[in-house]
């Protein structure tokens, strides 16, 4: 599949490392809480630090390398999202399919959704295809913007022969 001129498996390459530290990050916070750890420790092991850090990587590195513009953000920051969050929804479903609560299920993180957790997986998703992109595109397309004032390109740096 070709997403705004380059295909799937690039934005993937990409940003290999972000995914990796979001499965990582988002399975071991899903380990410490089935462990045991009590979800006031397992907590600390944040999916949301871990989007942060990939809108940032993202929107410094797309300028800096010439992967693209403002809108090849866009489908790297779905990628991401949409990992974290089927980490989520997975975590969540587990725990209704085994009775064993987990930190992804917990009421205290559960918001509104509390009641219902086949709702809270499915916002999860929801979220993973629509909130999480857009909101991360907003937020990475202002970074990238001051990036590209602040130091032009790989690409757009002269060469200077000896």
């Amino acid at each position: 599949m070709i997403v705004f001129g380059k295909p799937a498996a690039e934005y993937f390459s990409f940003q290999k490392s972000i995914l990796i530290l979001i499965v990582v990050v988002g399975l071991g916070r899903l380990g410490l809480s089935l462990a045991g750890f009590p979800n006031s420790t397992a907590r600390w092991v944040s999916l949301t630090v871990v989007s942060v850090i990939g809108i940032i990587y993202c929107a410094v590195k797309v300028p800096r390398t010439a992967f693209g513009g403002y809108k090849t953000l866009l489908p790297l920051y779905f990628v991401q999202s949409m990992t974290g969050n089927l980490i989520i929804s997975g975590s969540i479903v587990l725990a209704i399919v085994t009775g064993h609560t987990n930190i992804y299920s917990a009421p205290e993180y559960s918001g509104p959704t509390a009641d219902n957790p086949w709702l809270h997986a499915g916002a999860h998703l929801l979220d993973g295809l629509i909130v999480g992109p857009l909101l991360g595109w907003l937020i990475g397309s202002g970074i990238m913007f001051i990036v590209k004032k602040a130091a032009p390109s790989k690409a757009e740096v002269p060469q200077t022969s000896r």
